[in-house]
């Protein structure tokens, strides 16, 4: 079946993809349904039609990062199938979703897999009574729906919409004749209890005479409206916590709740895809023995709201720069509140920075940008000073207190929210409409409490943006600028350093032109990825630069470093590699102190590792043995001079002609003896060098030339147990 045997969707793409989102419910037998489709240039998933759901219960879900730990990243990522067959599965695997839907049921998520790209992910939810494993069948129809889909997609002639709300698609039930529910509805009402029947958005569709009796309001006061808004007495979280778990999870539920002054009811929900009815009878408990449970409690934000407060603070703790925290809020935050604008700032020196914005032109940001904290022109400032925020429904409320601030932008509500930790103001957050707004007492509250998650947030994001600042920077200064330019050979580099935390390493390397035929080369390692290993690095670069510039020797280089490194008593290890380079007789010497052989990559685009018997690492004074640690390399004091091949050095002779250049090297690692097959960072050195030149060849002395080295990869960091690796290639004459 392709995407022609789908119902008839009139043509429009939007439509035939909601036709076939509830061909597969229909199939599958699913209750609920949504399709994201991820959104570029920023990847991400935007929630683009939804079936048999309110809108509002998809509030936390309308934009979603690819990185969210949720299974339609999950189903995008390893394309595959991802099936949760409870609740304690989703708690287990996904606990941020799982805070945000504490309701029973089985979910699946599948990527939406084209012939050319992913388009998204489809995710369907099942009633809480559905068997823990999906059933053969099941799996199959959902994932030839995925791909009925995924081929709407492809053959489209226009990119998908991707609206700012879902489209809502109802799932088809069954319709009886007029002359039946005429009879259904004189059967009803003949019945000792009362009967009510809600929508999926809550409100009260149809009540009985019976059911409007025993609520104590006329029938015509409760259509229209939801039962915990209509009855004061029902205006409490648990009880519309009770519609919200029949609705997602589509399985029956009682509860009771006291009708003041002493009537108890009984109220028993079953829903469907279509609504829920309710049925009402008296319950028969005591009410003189009971507290009224609503009655103790003040007035609380709507669920909804909760969970989604519950959601955006879960969201908030995984952001890590400012970047992620303005991405949030633009994604996540402003759909949830239905805004359409966000600026925010935060507070440097007197004045308030604008970091991140959305929705509004730059010529307004340039205004904006750099205000007073103690300016006029907005209540930015007022707001951070007092630490209250501000809510204005319209231009006029903002008028009265900032007569300039209306005209600074075209918006018409706004909320000033001060982000403000333990007394110490942070910045601001601005969130604004391009219509008037009023806004509800849940909003300011949930407003109000999300500031300072915002603030936690935004604080912590400013210190990592800085500290990771300062560490490039740190980096960058310990790595040459530039390679020098030498006449017959090309050079390529590139470093990055691996792992969590700082992003310094004690890597390390250089080149220098020793003459108009003649470079050196070196490569080296200081142990850990901290400040002092990067201090380290400096003085170890600096004394090799000095000692190989006076005309050293590789070998002595090492040698007369390792001595500083004694006289400085630093407890971290270093290894090196010193290579010099004679481009007329075509030699290479090497010495090495403990580091990583280089590899020799030859004309025919085999390598191998160069055995060099390597010293100790240096940095040891000498006098004591020498021990392992992990990963191989020699650890402790020097035991005498640098271990090497006779003469001290390593020699190797090499090709004599320039052939390929260093892109040849991308994948050449596999070829070496005991290489993983993985390709290593190495291999993909020459994807992204931060130097390269080219130069023509050197001219030859006599008429047959030896062999010279026509590429030098002189850094290539392999982020392995014993630290990077040198790659030297060999062309063919």
């Amino acid at each position: 079946m392709g995407p022609r045997d789908l119902p008839d969707a009139g043509g429009s793409l939007d439509d035939a993809l909601g036709a076939g989102l509830t061909d597969v419910m229909r199939r599958t037998g699913a209750s609920i349904g949504g399709l994201f489709l991820i959104e570029e240039p920023v990847p991400r998933l935007r929630l683009v039609a939804l079936c048999a759901l309110p809108a509002e219960f998809a509030e936390p879900w309308l934009r979603l990062p690819l990185t969210a730990p949720l299974p339609h990243r999950d189903a995008i990522r390893d394309d595959r199938l991802v099936w949760i067959g409870s609740q304690e599965e989703m708690t287990r695997r996904y606990p941020r979703a799982a805070a945000v839907l504490p309701y029973d049921f089985a979910l699946a998520a599948i990527p939406l897999s084209g012939a050319r790209r992913c388009w998204g992910a489809m995710v369907l939810l099942w009633p809480g009574d559905h068997p823990c494993e999906a059933s053969p069948r099941e799996r199959g129809e959902i994932t030839a729906g995925a791909h009925r889909v995924a081929r709407l997609l492809d053959e489209s002639s226009r990119p998908p919409a991707l609206p700012e709300r879902p489209l809502l698609f109802p799932l088809e039930t069954v319709r009886h004749p007029a002359q039946t529910g005429i009879a259904a509805l004189d059967y009803v009402e003949r019945l000792p209890e009362g009967a009510v029947a809600l929508d999926l958005e809550g409100r009260i569709t149809f009540v009985s005479g019976t059911a409007a009796r025993l609520l104590g309001r006329p029938a015509q006061q409760l259509l229209g409206t939801r039962p915990w808004r209509a009855l004061p007495w029902l205006d409490d979280p648990r009880y519309e916590d009770q519609y919200r778990t029949a609705v997602v999870s589509r399985t029956a539920l009682t509860y009771d709740a006291l009708r003041p002054p002493d009537q108890w009811l009984t109220f028993s929900l079953h829903p469907d895809s279509s609504g829920i009815s309710v049925r009402i009878t008296p319950s028969g408990r005591c009410a003189a023995r009971e507290a009224a449970p609503a009655g103790q409690h003040p007035p609380a934000a709507p669920t909804g709201r909760l969970y989604q407060l519950v959601h955006l603070a879960a969201a908030l703790t995984e952001t890590v720069t400012v970047r992620d925290v303005v991405a949030l809020i633009a994604d996540q935050i402003l759909p949830a509140f239905q805004a359409q604008g966000m600026v925010l700032s935060v507070a440097d020196a007197g004045r308030l920075r604008i970091t991140g914005h959305r929705g509004y032109r730059h010529e307004i940001i340039e205004h904006l940008d750099g205000l007073a904290l103690d300016t006029d022109l907005t209540p930015a400032g007022a707001v951070l000073a007092s630490g209250t925020p501000e809510f204005f429904a319209n231009p006029a409320d903002l008028a009265r207190s900032h007569p300039r601030a209306p005209r600074a932008s075209d918006k018409r509500a706004w909320v000033f929210l001060p982000l403000v930790i333990t007394g110490r103001p942070v910045g601001c957050c601005i969130l604004s409409y391009d219509r008037p707004h009023t806004f509800t007492a849940d909003e300011r509250a949930v407003l109000t409490s999300l500031a300072g998650l915002i603030a936690q947030a935004l604080d912590r994001a400013r210190l990592y943006d800085d500290r990771h600042r300062l560490a490039e920077e740190l980096q960058q200064a310990l790595l040459p600028r530039t390679l020098p330019r030498t006449r017959g050979l090309e050079v390529a580099a590139r470093s990055l350093p691996a792992g969590h935390g700082l992003p310094v390493s004690g890597d390390f390397y250089d080149l220098l032109r020793l003459d108009a035929t003649t470079v050196a080369a070196v490569i080296g390692d200081v142990e850990g990825h901290s400040i002092a290993a990067a201090t380290l690095t400096g003085q170890v670069r600096t004394a090799v630069h000095a000692h190989a510039r006076a005309g050293a020797t590789p070998d002595q280089v090492l040698s007369r470093t390792n001595r500083l490194l004694a006289d400085l008593d630093s407890e971290l290890l270093v290894t090196c590699l010193c290579a010099q380079l004679d481009l007329a007789p075509g030699r290479l010497t090497l010495a090495s102190a403990g580091h990583v052989p280089p590899l020799l990559r030859g004309a025919h685009h085999d390598g191998r590792i160069l055995e060099i018997e390597p010293g100790p690492p240096d940095g040891r004074r000498p006098g004591s043995g020498l021990s392992r640690h992990r990963g191989g390399a020699a650890r402790g004091r020097r035991a005498g001079p640098l271990h090497r091949r006779p003469g001290g050095t390593a020699r190797s002779r090499l090709g004599a002609r320039h052939r390929r250049p260093p892109e040849a090297l991308r994948g050449q690692r596999r070829g070496v003896p005991g290489a993983p097959r993985r390709q290593s960072a190495a291999a993909r050195l020459a994807d992204g060098p931060v130097h390269r030149r080219r130069h023509p060849a050197a001219p030859a002395r006599d008429p047959q030339p030896p062999a010279v080295t026509r590429q030098l990869m002189c850094e290539a960091v392999v982020h392995r147990r014993r630290g990077p690796v040198a790659v030297v290639e060999r062309s063919a004459g």
